[in-house]
């Protein structure tokens, strides 16, 4: 039987190494998917709607007389709002409302400035003109990915916001349905995949083209959206879900196996690691897994997600549980300590940081406000959650004055004859022998 999770000591360089095997996991996908996915997408651009209805036919099992029909129509996602549970309506409805105000707060605004030869410099910040927003909605259905994603993109503007959502069989989940309409969607279609990704990026007629497509699918919606990047924007290529929990002497055993477990519920690659200098409480984490194991509706996805990317791991101090952290950047980082912010400074790498006791990082997963779609995989190292930015696009402005070009002119036209652009070096200089 295998170790229910490893312990490892960083004090060791071997073990650090051990550790770091474990949580180098690529994003990069096998050959045989990324022929199959290059294959779905010429055939989409293609062949368009036809090619788009085989599609959904051969992988959804669920076949449509015209290519129409695979569209939802806001009614149809108004009436699943009605339908829903009372509860759970105002839950989505409470957490719209708390990722529309966190995300409120990232708006940015066009500005100028006028330099010192009067020219006007600037910036011009527009919202996408079309996004897409690819929502799981079969047997893995994410009603929380629709608001995550959507509701940013409305804050910024985005002209028009189209969710993708696969129903295998043909049968649409109402949650996530509902979730499109608390959200604001404008459009939706009945389709998933690789499929649909491309039907999204290369536009066909039945659904739009769109600028950008963003939100988590299977190995074949990854690679699509990676393939497709340079024709269209995507938000990131994310790679398994991971928590990595900083602790003391202080922090609560039950707390932290259950936060370790919330995370190792996703899927077998998913990666928990504590990191703590006190080997009495990895002890009692250890024994508080087991107990808590027992108890989960997942324990078989749990179980293989710890022993194959799991770990609780001793640091001399906290300082070196830090510098560890940021070694590994991980998507979401945990500090339960008696003083988390004490421990802010030093955190330097990670997706999004859960300070303290009260803030067990399903929270952030739901309905605390910051967007959970999150880099992965040590990206968090030069990636930024998705956000307000990610559907907007900066465009800079140039006025230049006659003093401007004076000024500027001469300088610019002895760099371009040392590049040896004489075009460039011409271009600038009729103008300042015109007088412009």
């Amino acid at each position: 039987m295998s170790e229910l999770i490893r312990t490892l000591d960083a004090r060791d360089d071997a073990q650090v190494a051990e550790l770091a095997a474990v949580l180098a996991r690529s994003t990069d996908q096998a050959p045989e998917v990324e022929r199959v996915v290059a294959e779905i997408l010429a055939a989409i651009e293609r062949d368009g709607d036809a090619a788009l209805v085989a599609y959904t036919e051969r992988f959804d099992h669920f076949s449509v007389e015209t290519p129409a029909a695979l569209e939802i129509t806001r009614d149809e996602m108004a009436v699943a709002a009605a339908a829903l549970d009372p509860e759970l309506r105002k839950a989505l409805e409470l957490a719209a409302e708390r990722i529309r105000t966190f995300h409120e707060e990232q708006r940015e605004e066009t500005w100028e400035i006028t330099d010192a030869y009067g020219s006007r410099l600037g910036q011009l910040v527009r919202p996408l003109h079309r996004v897409a927003v690819y929502c799981p909605g079969g047997k893995a259905a994410y009603p929380s990915s629709v608001l995550m994603n959507a509701v940013p993109a409305k804050v910024a503007g985005v002209g028009e916001v189209v969710m993708l959502v696969p129903t295998p069989g043909g049968e649409r989940n109402p949650v996530v349905l509902a979730a499109g309409h608390i959200a604001g969607v404008d459009r939706a279609f009945a389709i998933g995949g690789a499929q649909a990704v491309a039907a999204a990026a290369f536009g066909t007629a039945t659904v739009p083209a769109v600028d950008k497509v963003t939100g988590p699918g299977n190995i074949y919606v990854a690679t699509a959206k990676k393939q497709l990047f340079g024709r269209i924007d995507i938000d990131m290529v994310a790679g398994p879900s991971e928590v990595l929990i900083v602790a003391d002497e202080n922090a609560d055993p039950e707390q932290v196996a259950i936060d370790l477990l919330s995370q190792a519920e996703h899927d077998e690659l998913a990666a928990s690691v504590l990191v703590t200098p006190s080997e009495p409480l990895i002890a009692a984490v250890r024994a508080a897994l087991s107990r808590w194991l027992e108890r989960l509706s997942r324990r078989e996805i749990a179980e293989a997600s710890l022993a194959g990317y799991g770990a609780l791991v001793r640091v001399a101090d906290m300082e070196a549980a830090c510098r560890l952290a940021n070694r590994f950047a991980p998507e979401h980082l945990e500090v339960l300590t008696d003083e988390p912010r004490q421990w802010l400074p030093l955190l330097t790498d990670a997706g999004a940081i859960f300070l303290g006791p009260r803030s067990p990082e399903p929270l952030g997963d739901y309905m605390a406000g910051p967007n959970h779609v999150l880099p992965t995989g040590g990206s968090a190292r030069f990636f930024s959650p998705l956000g307000v930015a990610d559907f907007m696009k900066h465009t800079s402005l140039l006025e230049i004055s006659a003093a401007g070009l004076a000024a500027l002119g001469p300088p610019t036209v002895r760099l371009a004859e040392e590049e040896g652009l004489t075009a460039h070096a011409a271009a600038v200089r009729i103008r300042l022998e015109g007088g412009a």
